[in-house]
């Protein structure tokens, strides 16, 4: 569900409220029965669109019937705890609180053990934010590696996609002093290796791989960095040993690898670093309509590879200050539910 107190109730209400999604998966949302009735009572205001929550204790108690939401309540959040009610739905603003926080980081928890258990085939997270979490004792710097420590994972990346354009990363919530260093021959090939796992698991059969520099016209041979020398080039040698796909057989300049991805030459991009990786992603995404004053489209997904378990996840905050409002987009929510069932259907 997300924060409580961010936009996941209110795109999450949005987005199963669409029959096309029942045909495609079972959902059943994991957080409070407290905050999906709020954001259902937004959803009727806004849209005079009524939604049902059908609360459960138990995943074998789910009806799976579109416009009878499945909320598995974990009790976290009274109604009274939401600002405005419990009189009738309004915006509100309210940002990263302690209460927040602990109860959108235990949703993930409860997530991932259903996940570890079998009771869920795939695992989709809203935003929570990292404050909130951290103001609450849970010192983590993202649900990625949250997920990585609850199932006991080592080896683990992001990726982002937004239609054809994909990215793995080499690292990401680090400094970018501390990214440099973190180019090492090893992590880059591991990296090429859950990208193209990845990309086999929603069905493309030889996935085409590039892998970016990390410094400009890749360090000139040597000129302005040897990083692609010593560490990105031994590591496509050994993954072309391998067999992977990896077209240029070398690292494509970062300035140039994204206008080649989106022109099909390659089915996911390794970057070395977050934001390269999340800049070209977002600028494709995220369209901001400048004359009606609102977003068109907050399109994206995260998800993390090389977990046992599977788990896309929206690409966005959690909307504070816009929570209640019943306009937040939940594009990029629908988008990770799709590419989660691709990833499940990819199981079977």
């Amino acid at each position: 569900m997300g924060d409580p107190f961010g936009n996941g109730p209110e795109i999450t209400i949005k987005a199963l409220s669409d029959p096309e999604i029942y045909r495609k998966c079972r959902p059943v949302v994991i957080g409070d029965v407290s905050c999906m009735q709020y954001a259902a009572d937004v959803h009727k205001t806004v849209y005079g669109n009524e939604v049902k929550i059908h609360r459960v204790t138990d995943i074998a108690e789910c009806g799976y019937e579109c416009g009878s939401i499945d909320v598995y309540d974990m009790e976290l959040i009274r109604r009274e705890d939401i600002p405005g009610a419990p009189a009738a739905p309004a915006p509100f603003k309210l940002g990263a609180t302690k209460l927040g926080g602990d109860a959108s980081f235990n949703y993930v928890v409860k997530l991932i053990g259903l996940a570890l258990e079998g009771q869920v085939d795939a695992t989709v997270t809203n935003a929570f934010s990292k404050e909130a979490i951290n103001m609450a004792g849970h010192h983590y710097s993202g649900h990625t590696e949250v997920y990585a420590d609850y199932t006991h994972t080592k080896n683990y990346c992001m990726m982002l996609a937004h239609d054809e354009l994909r990215v793995a990363h080499v690292s990401t919530h680090v400094s970018l002093r501390e990214a440099c260093d973190r180019v090492k021959k090893q992590r880059v090939l591991d990296v090429i290796h859950m990208a193209n796992d990845a990309m086999k698991r929603i069905g493309i059969e030889n996935p085409k791989i590039g892998v970016a520099g990390l410094n400009p016209h890749c360090g000139e041979n040597g000129m302005f960095g040897t990083e692609e020398i010593e560490e990105i080039q031994p590591a496509i040698d050994e993954a072309l040993s391998e067999g992977i796909n990896i077209p240029e057989k070398a690292p494509t300049p970062p300035d140039t690898v994204f206008s080649k991805a989106l022109g099909g030459w390659y089915d996911i991009v390794v970057v070395m670093y977050h934001d390269q990786g999340h800049i070209p992603l977002k600028v494709k995404g995220f369209v901001y309509n400048k004359a009606e004053g609102k977003w068109d489209a907050v399109a994206g997904i995260n998800v993390t590879l090389g977990l046992p378990i599977i788990r896309a996840s929206v690409d966005h905050g959690t909307g504070y200050g816009h929570a209640g409002n019943g306009h937040a987009n939940e594009l990029s929510l629908v988008n990770a539910i799709d590419f989660a069932v691709a990833m499940a259907g990819g199981n079977k």
